[in-house]
């Protein structure tokens, strides 16, 4: 899994605050999108 991978290159922490990044920028253009939420869109 990824995510196990970039703890391994960069630590817990570090990860811990670029997964929090990332989530923050997917919630920000979702809930700033003129479009409504769709789950069916998002890909798996």
């Amino acid at each position: 899994m990824w995510l196990r991978e970039l703890i391994s290159r960069r630590g817990y922490n570090r990860t811990t605050v670029a997964l929090a990044n990332k989530n923050a920028r997917i919630i920000q253009s979702v809930l700033s999108g003129p479009e409504s939420y769709r789950p069916s869109m998002v890909a798996a």
